[in-house]
């Protein structure tokens, strides 16, 4: 059995800078999430974990992956892109997959015709 240990505080700092970023406060993050600024606050603050689903929700407000906030994965890394692609394609189903392959398709060749 793999046991994982986070690091809460250095998760909260991510989910800080992050939110920071877009220029959302703790109260309008606790809004959208539906929880109290103290939440909020307590996760920035490494004082309390934060469930899968909570961090999900987070991240796709803060315009962040959750690689990225659990384990600092480099953004800019064209891997780190193609691994979260990969990811994010393990649970699509065959119909869902062929139509993602068919709009790939079609920003490569719009971008090649440019």
């Amino acid at each position: 059995m793999i046991n994982m240990a986070f690091d809460y505080s250095v998760i909260g700092s991510r989910i800080r800078q992050a939110r920071e970023e877009q220029g959302i406060t703790q109260e309008q993050l606790a809004e959208q999430l539906d929880v109290s600024n103290a939440y909020i606050s307590k996760i920035e603050r490494g004082k309390t974990p934060i469930n899968l689903d909570r961090l999900s929700q987070l991240c796709m407000l803060l315009e962040e992956s959750t690689e990225y906030i659990l384990n600092g994965a480099d953004r800019s890394n064209d891997d780190y892109l193609r691994n979260e692609i990969m990811v994010m394609l393990e649970n699509c189903s065959p119909a869902k997959i062929k139509l993602i392959t068919q709009l790939i398709k079609s920003v490569i060749e719009y971008e090649e015709e440019q």
